[in-house]
């Protein structure tokens, strides 16, 4: 196998944390609207078998350049001279994409023992992952 290859349009979302109350714990309504859309995307993009065994994933996640920058600084950002270090954490995007994918692509993500993301600017923001066999 080469690679199974799983596009999500839009902006990343990362895990947010476990919030409390009355006495429980819950996930928050933003981390289960994002793990829901990368769901079904992976649904109507995959089309196989779980995957087993270990596995690579390379994840890309395009983060759109601010409307309010200038032009030369809106080129800086897409040609690469100016990364993408702001918000969301690479860790929890990774951590909300990963865990959306269980069940879909790998039975659990604990499958996952090798893990390359890259964030960039882009005219589109999205994620588009990659996973094959380690």
């Amino acid at each position: 196998m080469t690679g199974l290859t799983i596009t999500i349009p839009g902006a990343a979302v990362g895990k947010g944390r476990p919030r409390f109350g009355n006495g429980r714990t819950y996930t928050d309504r933003k981390t289960l609207n994002a793990e829901a859309w990368i769901r079904q995307c992976a649904v109507e993009q995959v089309g196989q078998p779980m995957l087993e065994g270990p596995l690579r994933v390379d994840m890309r996640i395009d983060v759109a350049v601010p409307a309010s920058w200038s032009r030369r600084k809106r080129q800086s950002a897409l040609d690469g001279t100016l990364r993408a270090t702001g918000r969301p954490d690479v860790d929890n995007v990774s951590k909300a994409a990963l865990d959306a994918l269980n069940g879909i692509v790998w039975r659990d993500d604990a499958q996952v023992d090798e893990l390359h993301i890259v964030r960039r600017y882009a005219e589109a923001p999205g994620i588009c992952l990659t996973v094959m066999p380690a």
